[in-house]
């Protein structure tokens, strides 16, 4: 049973790869470090421009159960991340790759959970908003949450927390340097054209306009709402 659990995850992640080589999510590169072992992915991140991560070039490691997408992976930062739901080990703290339970003392809903619906698209997405839109309410780095918040609650003025960020930017810079990549740095480069989309006025600087058709797309209702359900991170370790 277990064997043949496993062999319809890995048709499951096989679609799915696929699908994001197809298509992929601005920002975002994802690719298999043993081509033989679809459970795990390495993903890397685009700092968005003009935001505070423009310029990063961020690693990050998924790992699928057996199971999936009845359980959630884990998704883990391997650069370093200053960020008030990112634990110190990486681990994002965020509700949707919480185990489906109903448990009443983590503040968030069964609603708000891992469901088998959810893709890696919709983790991607989710965790680009999570990164430019913090939740301070249920912390997984205490000190990077209320280092966040007196920058935001000063406009600016108290800026540790910028400074932290951009010298973590300029790191991953010289692996990117080492690796041989380019980063984008313009919203030209970091959006992926496929064809022609009419603007949209109500998105963040950080969404370009292909986000914005993935998220307001008839077929896709749910990935809008994830992302905003997001921004609630719970205060569960992943």
């Amino acid at each position: 049973m277990a064997d043949a659990t496993s062999s319809a995850t890995v048709k499951v992640l096989s679609l799915e790869l696929k699908a994001l080589q197809k298509e992929p999510v601005e920002g975002f590169q994802v690719n298999l470090p043993d081509d033989s072992n679809f459970f795990e992915w390495n993903i890397v991140i685009f700092g968005p421009p003009k935001t505070l991560y423009e310029g990063g070039y961020f690693k990050a490691h998924m790992s699928f159960p057996s199971n999936y997408p009845y359980a959630p992976p884990t998704f883990r930062f391997s650069s370093k991340m200053w960020h008030p739901n990112i634990y110190e080990t990486g681990d994002v703290c965020i509700s949707i790759l919480h185990p489906p339970v109903n448990d009443p003392h983590s503040g968030e809903l069964p609603s708000e959970r891992w469901n088998p619906t959810q893709t890696v698209r919709t983790i991607l997405l989710s965790v680009i908003s999570l990164l430019n839109e913090p939740n301070t309410f249920s912390p997984a780095n205490v000190d990077a949450s209320v280092m966040y918040r007196k920058w935001r609650d000063t406009k600016g003025k108290d800026d540790e927390y910028v400074k932290i960020i951009r010298k973590q930017v300029l790191k991953t810079q010289q692996e990117a340097e080492k690796d041989g990549v380019k980063i984008p740095l313009t919203m030209e480069e970091y959006c992926i054209k496929s064809k022609p989309k009419p603007p949209e006025e109500d998105l963040n600087d950080f969404l370009c306009d292909d986000y914005a058709d993935e998220l307001e797309s008839d077929d896709s209702d749910e990935d809008d709402e994830l992302v905003a359900d997001s921004q609630d991170s719970g205060n569960e370790e992943s």
